[in-house]
């Protein structure tokens, strides 16, 4: 295959990095536009600030050029994909149409509102409309945001402080000209509050796969300072993009995105790429981009895994069948931190020498430092600045401490005069630097107020998405409220229950993943009231660390609400305990409290449980929260970590896997419950089958299960094999592929089965009740064959 990439920056350097890993590359031409560019594969001299469209489709027929790839937006917005489609050459880039999702915010805005994308409020002003723009800043009730609808080359936004910044910033814009032709039209929108997120995404027209969400650094100063720039950073994955977040995302914007735009007749094909700012009331749009962005590319590009070809999945998209393709990430994070000429993003001067000492020299060295040009070129042999933004360093570890820290190493051996950068690139999602006094503060002490502060503004949107009937208070007092009358219960009984999730937290600590394991938390509490036959009402939960890291923190608190929603019931409250001393740096622990009713006459088990009762089993999801210091210890003579591949689903690491949250079983046992179908429950947590099943039967009373009822999950296979543990000693320790147990009568089995797997989950016939004591496992051979 022979690639044609359009553009001569940091995240064109970073595509070709990536394309020359294809073993189905042959060669890469890159046309770096007008100034030309530092590059060591052949390098066409077009200058595409020229728009020479017919120059560089008759290079590409005459060179064989199978898939172009342009990289800057201007030649996108000018159509450039119909140039080469029209010689049959497919292109990883969206039509002229598509591209006015860019070219042109006031129609992306109005494509929004008529997809009902969520946005902030906005008008769009024509040039001539000086006097009403005025008009509506000082009248809309609201801080604004202006912005010149056109492109203006990422600087046609102005943020005033004050009406009358607002009104000299229209005045700029619209009277003075001074973005030019971009400000023809003016968008005046809302000023959006919160964490921004950069979304990229892959898209063949039908099929859209995001890559995990980064979060830039525009402006030039530390701290988020000075003027804004084209960007100084970026990290990915950012924390606060809980797999719930990015889940919202996905459904409420980027596919109504796609599917509205191959609806109204202008597929989108390439990369579209999302700006959002996470707001109280969730993800809203900023903008879109209709193509890869500096510095979230350099990157995402080291977070590809080695099993993506890019250069297959771009040509998937432009042939549309993207879903024929395989898009994998490594785990982990990558940074990228930008060198920028001094005076940038003002003038700044050219043709400083740059060295580079003992990291890579080029971007063609995989490693897991890598150096990205973007503003370079060869002068008399030496390697000098010729842009504002000059090099990308750009780094991949396991925690992003680590990649920071090889990243600003690497940073350290690169000298040019003017060297311009920032120290503090993901700030947001580190702990914030100690401040100096003479006075001591709580916060000298380890505690920061602030950061709970946050935290509590930050989880409201995830608590408001579980209030149900009986639960309307808002987070931040000192208890929570539940009305139980409200919730029309004629003779109630009210059932309590406390767990946590074990050293399962050790597994998401050392692996990096918090999004998942509160909902672990409140799976356990929840699933052992369902057996008491009662409802989940509501839930608080109980977060404790050494040092408060709100993104962290956030991510945890996300999964409980997650696991609200999935059970029905309310986060009413909790408590988050920073106790320096108390932990070490990156742990903390959980635990949580969950309140449910049943009516009196529904409580489980009943009494009338007997010998001949069928034993029904419902699948686990996984090892859910029992037995991980077990878990633990075969992982770590199995010499793998959880970085892994998993050895039963390479797709994935084995941490991954085994933190696969624990199913919650409240919205299928609830209707069979009130249907007074089932006689008990018995949810199989720590002791297995052998300890649990005998809670619910009564005194005489045992029952055996057949081990070949069912087939015994690839992981407990994996943790049986690895660790040489017994058949018998499974039974004891781990759930086996079974998390709920499920006792009926005879006459009930027929119609219970229906009624679950109408539900559509799977249900098997387990065993059966029997005279005796204790529980009686047949055929625990087969687990061994």
């Amino acid at each position: 295959m022979r690639i044609l990439v359009l553009g001569g920056g940091g995240r064109e350097h970073a595509l070709v990095w990536k394309l020359s890993q294809s073993t189905a590359v042959e060669k890469i031409f890159l046309a770096p536009g007008n100034g030309g560019s530092y590059q060591e594969q052949k390098v066409i001299n077009i200058d595409l600030n020229t728009a020479d469209f017919p120059a560089l489709v008759k290079f590409a027929t005459e060179n064989e050029v199978d898939l172009a790839i342009p990289g800057p937006e201007q030649p996108l917005v000018d159509g450039i994909e119909s140039h080469f489609r029209k010689v049959g050459i497919p292109v990883f880039g969206p039509s002229k149409k598509a591209a006015r999702m860019e070219g042109s915010k006031a129609f992306s805005k109005a494509f929004m509102q008529r997809h009902s994308i969520p946005t902030a409020k906005f008008r769009v002003f024509k040039a001539d409309q000086f006097e009403e723009a005025i008009s509506h800043v000082t009248t809309c009730g609201f801080k604004v945001v202006l912005k010149a609808s056109g492109l203006a080359a990422g600087k046609g936004v102005l943020i005033p402080q004050t009406t009358d910044d607002a009104i000299a910033g229209l005045r700029e814009i619209m009277v003075d000209n001074v973005f030019g032709d971009a400000g023809n039209e003016v968008v005046i929108e809302e000023l959006l509050e919160g964490p921004e997120l950069s979304v990229l995404a892959f898209c063949d027209g039908y099929t859209i796969v995001p890559l995990p969400a980064a979060q830039d650094h525009k402006r030039i100063g530390e701290g988020d300072t000075g003027p804004n720039t084209g960007g100084m950073g970026a990290y990915a994955p950012a924390p606060i993009a809980t797999p719930a977040l990015m889940d919202r995302i996905l459904k409420e914007t980027l596919r109504p995105t796609t599917d509205g735009m191959r609806k109204e007749g202008f597929p989108f094909v390439g990369i579209l790429f999302t700006g959002f700012m996470v707001t109280e009331d969730g993800p809203k749009v900023l903008e879109y981009n209709v193509r890869f962005g500096d510095p979230e590319t350099e990157a995402l590009m080291l977070l590809l895994s080695e099993d993506t070809d890019l250069a297959e999945v771009a040509l998937a998209c432009a042939e549309h069948r993207l879903d024929s393709v395989s898009i994998k990430t490594r785990p982990g994070f990558a940074v990228s931190v930008v060198l920028a000429s001094q005076g940038y993003p003002g003038s700044y001067p050219k043709g400083k020498q740059i060295t580079i000492g003992s990291v890579p020299s080029t971007h063609f060295i995989p490693a897991d430092v890598v150096v990205f040009h973007a503003g370079t070129t060869r002068s008399n042999d030496k390697l000098v600045t010729s842009g504002g933004r000059v090099l990308a360093v750009s780094a991949h570890a396991g925690t992003i401490q680590t990649a920071l820290g090889a990243a600003y190493s690497a940073i350290g051996n690169i000298q040019f005069d003017g060297k311009t950068y920032r120290q503090d690139i993901a700030h947001r999602a580190l702990r914030p630097a100690s401040v100096e006094s003479n006075c001591l503060t709580y916060a000298d002490a380890g505690v920061s107020i602030d950061a709970g502060n946050s935290l509590v503004q930050r989880i409201k949107p995830y608590v408001r998405r579980t209030r149900r009937t009986g639960s309307e208070a808002e987070i931040g007092g000192f208890g929570g409220v539940f009305d139980l009358k409200a919730i029309g219960y004629q003779d109630p009984v009210l059932v309590s229950g406390t767990d946590g999730v074990g050293t399962k937290l050790r597994v998401a600590v050392e692996a990096g993943t918090h999004g998942t394991i509160g909902i672990d938390l409140v799976a356990m509490s929840v699933n052992d009231l369902i057996v008491q036959g009662a409802e989940p009402l509501y839930f608080l939960d109980y977060f404790a660390c050494g040092h408060l890291d709100v993104d962290q923190a956030a991510s945890v608190i996300n999964g409980i609400a997650e696991g609200c929603i999935q059970s029905g019931c309310a986060l009413i409250g909790g408590e988050t305990a920073e106790m320096p001393g108390m932990y070490k740096k990156g742990d903390y622990d959980l635990a949580g409290f969950a309140v449910g009713a049943v009516e009196r006459s529904l409580i489980l088990p009943r009494s009338d449980i007997s010998i001949g009762d069928i034993v029904l089993g419902l699948p686990s999801s996984g090892v859910h929260s029992n037995g991980f210091s077990l878990v633990r210890k075969i992982v770590s003579v199995s010499g793998l970590k959880y970085s892994s591949p998993c050895p039963w689903n390479p797709s994935i690491t084995l941490g991954m896997a085994l933190l696969e949250p624990t199913k919650i079983y409240v919205k299928t046992l609830l209707p069979v419950i009130r249907k007074g179908l089932l006689k008990g429950l018995s949810h199989i947590t720590g002791g297995g089958f052998l300890e649990n099943i005998p809670r619910v039967l009564p005194s005489g009373t045992g029952c055996y299960i057949d081990a070949r009822a069912w087939e015994l999950p690839p992981v407990f296979r994996w943790l049986m094999k690895e660790g040489r543990v017994q058949p018998l000693e499974m039974a004891r320790a781990f759930n086996n592929g079974i998390g709920m147990i499920l006792i009926v009568g005879h006459d009930k089995v027929d119609e219970m089965i229906q009624t679950i797997q109408a539900s559509g989950e799977p249900v098997y016939r387990v065993g059966e009740v029997a005279a005796g004591e204790g529980v009686e496992i047949r055929n625990l051979d087969v687990w061994s064959s």
